[in-house]
C-alpha cells in the first residue's frame, strides 16, 4: 500500500468520498430551508426525493458490498452457503416491493409506504451492526437473520414507490419530466458509489459494526430529509382515498408480522427455492390464460413480452455474481494493492454515470437513421457482452498464471463489460414491459418483470455455490470454470436470441402501437437506471 503523506491511499479515497458526501448535504439543508417552490428549475420535492433515495441507496449497497465477507468470515459460514445466502436475501428484496406497491397504491399512499419501509430499512441497518462473537454457534446470529428481514420488508414497501413520486410532481406533458428522472438517477448512482466506497472501507479496515453503522446512519439520513421535505413534495404519493386509523395500523402490523416471516424464510434457501418455482409457474400460467384472450396483436405482445421476460434470470444470474463470487474472487486471488475488495464494487455505479448518457445519445442517433436495434436485439447484445465479461476475465486470469495473483485491470474490464451489457437490457426491458403490456395488465407485466428479476437473483446464489465445489470451499480455478461455462452459455443464448429477434420484434407492432392500448399508465417509467446490486433498472422500479 502506497503512502502519501501521513494517510495511506485508501484514507484519502475515504476522505474525498466523505467531502463528497459533506458538500451533498449542505446542498439538501440548503434547499431544504429556501421558501421558494422551486430549485434550479424543479420542484423543491424532487431534491427531497434525490436525497432521499441517495441516502437509502447508500445504506443498501453499502452493506451489499461487505455482506458476502461478513458471512464468509464473521459468522463462518463456507463460500457455496454464503452465496447461496446472498443470492436468497436479494431474490426477497426484489419480489417484496410486488406487495409494497400495492399496498401503496390501494390504500397508504407512496408518501406513508415510503416513511414505514424508511423506517423498517433503517432498523435493518442498525441490527446489522450487532455483531456478537461470530461463528453459527452465536446466538446473536439470530439478530443478523432479523436484520436481513427487517432490510427485505423494509425495501418492499420504500422501493416500489418512492420513484414513483417523482413522476407526481410534474404534468404528463412537462418537459422537465426526463431531465427530473435524470437528476433523480444520479443520486440513486451517486448514492450507490459512495456507499460501497465509505461502507466498504470502514467495515473492512476498521470493524464490521463500523461499516453497517454507517449504513444505518445513511438510511436515517434519507429517512429525515424524506420527512422533512414533506410540504416540498406538493400532496405528491398521498393515499387515493382517506384511511381510518384502524386500517392504516392494520397494513403496519402486516408489515410487522411480514419480518417475522421472512426471519424464518431467509435461513432456508432450499424452501425459497421452492416457493419461486412453484409461484414462478402459477404466474406463467395466469400470463398466458390473460395472453390468450386479447386480441391477436396484443397477444403477440404479450407473447414478446414474456420471451423478453425469460431471459432475465440467465442475465441476472450472472450479473450478480458482483457481489457474491466476483467478490469473494476480487479479495482473495486479485493484487489489489491493499485497497479493500469491497470498494470495487463502486465500480459499476461509477461506469453507469459515465455511460449511460452515451448509451442515450447513441440509441437516439441510431434510431433517427434507422439503425437502432430492437429491444429484443439489445438484449441478445446484453447477454453476449455479460458473457464476454466472464470470458475475458477467465482468458486473462489464466494469461497471467492460474497460480499467480490476477492483475486488477481484469476486474475493471469485467465491470465495464457487464455494465454496458446492462444499459443495453434493464432500462430496455422496463421501457418495453410499459409500453407493450395492455394497460388493464400493465401492474401484472411490471410485476412478472420483477419477478423473474427475484428469481435471477437467486441464480446468481446458485451459480455463486457451485464455485464453492464440494466441499464448499472456492478455488480460483474451480471459479474459472463456472465462469467460462456460463459465459459460453450466455454467448449462445445471446446468438440464439438474436437470430430470432426479427420474429419477436414483429410480435411487438410497433408500427400500430397506440397511447390507449398500450400500459402506460404507470406514469414515469422512463428509460432510465439505478443500480440492481451495483447494477440499474429505471428510475420508478421497486
Amino acid at each position: 500500500m502506497k503512502d502519501i503523506g501521513l494517510w495511506q491511499e485508501e484514507d484519502w479515497i475515504a476522505a474525498i468520498a466523505l467531502v463528497v458526501l459533506a458538500a451533498f448535504l449542505a446542498v439538501g439543508a440548503k434547499i431544504a430551508v429556501q421558501k421558494e417552490p422551486e430549485f434550479a428549475g424543479h420542484p423543491k420535492g424532487l431534491y427531497m426525493l434525490f436525497f432521499a433515495e441517495m441516502w437509502e441507496r447508500f445504506s443498501y449497497y453499502g452493506m451489499r458490498a461487505i455482506l458476502i465477507f461478513y458471512l464468509t468470515q464473521h459468522w463462518l459460514f463456507s463460500d457455496s452457503k454464503s452465496t447461496l445466502i446472498y443470492g436468497a436475501y436479494t431474490a426477497l428484496v426484489y419480489i417484496t416491493p410486488v406487495l409494497g406497491g400495492y399496498l401503496a397504491d390501494r390504500y397508504l399512499g407512496q408518501r406513508k409506504a415510503v416513511v414505514f419501509g424508511g423506517i423498517l430499512l433503517a432498523a435493518g441497518h442498525s441490527l446489522m451492526a450487532v455483531e456478537g462473537v461470530g461463528g453459527q454457534d452465536d446466538p446473536t446470529i439470530n439478530v443478523f437473520w432479523a436484520a436481513l428481514a427487517f432490510i427485505i420488508v423494509g425495501s418492499g414497501f420504500l422501493k416500489a414507490n418512492i420513484s414513483v413520486m417523482v413522476g407526481q410532481l410534474y404534468k404528463l406533458t412537462d418537459v422537465r419530466r426526463d431531465p427530473a428522472y435524470t437528476i433523480f438517477y444520479m443520486g440513486i448512482n451517486v448514492g450507490a458509489a459512495l456507499g460501497t466506497i465509505l461502507v466498504a472501507y470502514l467495515g473492512q479496515t476498521i470493524g464490521w459494526g463500523f461499516g453497517f453503522g454507517l449504513a444505518g446512519i445513511g438510511m436515517l439520513a434519507g429517512l429525515v430529509v424524506f420527512v422533512l421535505g414533506k410540504s416540498a413534495l406538493r400532496g405528491a404519493g398521498e393515499a387515493p382515498a382517506p384511511l381510518a386509523r384502524g386500517s392504516e395500523w392494520l397494513i403496519y402490523g402486516i408489515g410487522v408480522a411480514s419480518v417475522a416471516v421472512i426471519w424464518a424464510l431467509v435461513q432456508y434457501q432450499d424452501l425459497i427455492q421452492t416457493l419461486l418455482a412453484v409461484s414462478g409457474i402459477a404466474l406463467l400460467l395466469y400470463v398466458l390464460y390473460e395472453s390468450f384472450k386479447l386480441p391477436k396483436e396484443p397477444r403477440e405482445r404479450m407473447f414478446a413480452i414474456l420471451f423478453l421476460i425469460a431471459l432475465n434470470p440467465l442475465f441476472w444470474g450472472l450479473f450478480e455474481q458482483a457481489g457474491g463470487s466476483m467478490n469473494l474472487f476480487t479479495d482473495r486471488f486479485v493484487d489489489r494493492s491493499g485497497v479493500p475488495a469491497g470498494i470495487f464494487q463502486s465500480i459499476n455505479p461509477i461506469y453507469i454515470i459515465l455511460f449511460a448518457p452515451v448509451f442515450a445519445a447513441l440509441w437516439q442517433v441510431l434510431g433517427r437513421r434507422g439503425l437502432e436495434p430492437s429491444a429484443p436485439a439489445k438484449f441478445g447484445l446484453a447477454l453476449a457482452q455479460m458473457g464476454l465479461a466472464n470470458l475475458v476475465l477467465v482468458w486473462g486470469a489464466e494469461a497471467y498464471g492460474v497460480a499467480a495473483m490476477t492483475p486488477v485491470i481484469l476486474v475493471f474490464a469485467y465491470y465495464l463489460f457487464a455494465t454496458t451489457a446492462e444499459l443495453c437490457l434493464s432500462p430496455v426491458g422496463l421501457s418495453a414491459m410499459n409500453r407493450l403490456a395492455p394497460r388493464h395488465l400493465a401492474s401484472l407485466i411490471m410485476g412478472a418483470w420483477f419477478y423473474m428479476t427475484a428469481v435471477g437473483n437467486f441464480v446468481a446464489g446458485k451459480i455463486g455455490e457451485a464455485t464453492g465445489g464440494h466441499d464448499g470451499a472456492m478455488s480460483k480455478q474451480g471459479l474459472l470454470d463456472i465462469y467460462e461455462l456460463f459465459g459460453w452459455i450466455a454467448i449462445g443464448v445471446a446468438a440464439a436470441v438474436l437470430l430470432l429477434s426479427p420474429i419477436v420484434k414483429r410480435w411487438m407492432h410497433l408500427d400500430t402501437l397506440r397511447d390507449d392500448d398500450a400500459g402506460r399508465a404507470l406514469a414515469g417509467q422512463e428509460e432510465l437506471g439505478e443500480p440492481q446490486a451495483a447494477g440499474i433498472h429505471p428510475a420508478p422500479k421497486p
